[in-house]
């Protein structure tokens, strides 16, 4: 695309960096802005940079966070006997979406994932472990994408847990093999949850 204006480029290709933002689509933003009221610009671009320099991770689940603490490990109201471990922070947001859990999160940060490089100690296997130990937990859900790598981990982790003697279960296969949680319907989902089958190690 060849446009009249370096800022206005530079604009496009800021926004075409983003998932699935096309240079079409990123245009059509950049379009848009342009003709909205120059405060709503600046306070969307003081938003961003807010956000980037000031959001913290839990130092429990290592979910995002305003505080040291997330909301959700600190709502008393959450059952902190019950873990659902996910990959991802995206993982999490599903599953709230959902409104069938009412437990607390572990994010591992990712799978295991020999190919890739990505080992036990690159993933919170250890912080859960730790978790585990300091905390009276009664079940721990893995809430993990149904895929090779995913498998995988869980198993590992299972292992690692085995001489805990806390149940462990998986949720339903409602969701499909290789399939990311982050884009199961709310429906599937849920009832993925609520119908979690223990795992047999």
């Amino acid at each position: 695309m060849q446009f009249s204006s370096v800022l206005l480029s530079d604009a496009v290709e800021s926004f075409s960096s983003l998932p699935g933002i096309g240079k079409k689509t990123a245009l059509r933003l950049v379009l848009h802005l342009l003709q909205e009221n120059p405060n709503a610009t600046k306070n969307m671009a003081d938003s961003l940079v807010n956000m980037r320099e000031n959001i913290k991770y839990c130092s429990q689940c290592f979910n995002i966070s305003d505080n040291d603490i997330c909301q959700i490990c600190s709502n008393s109201k959450r059952d902190k006997s019950v873990i659902c471990v996910v990959r991802n922070i995206k993982d999490i947001i599903a599953i709230e979406e959902t409104g069938h859990f009412f437990g607390v999160y572990h994010v591992l940060g990712d799978l295991i994932s020999p190919i890739d490089g990505i080992g036990p100690d690159d993933i919170r296997i250890n912080e859960l472990e730790a978790r585990v130990d300091k905390d009276e937990v009664k079940e721990i859900i893995m809430a993990i994408t149904p895929s090779i790598e995913g498998d995988t981990t869980i198993f590992y982790i299972s292992k690692k847990l085995s001489q805990k003697e806390i149940p462990i279960s998986t949720i339903a296969r409602g969701v499909s093999f290789g399939g990311e949680l982050e884009y199961a319907d709310e429906i599937t989902l849920g009832r993925s949850i609520v119908s979690r089958v223990k795992y047999e190690r």
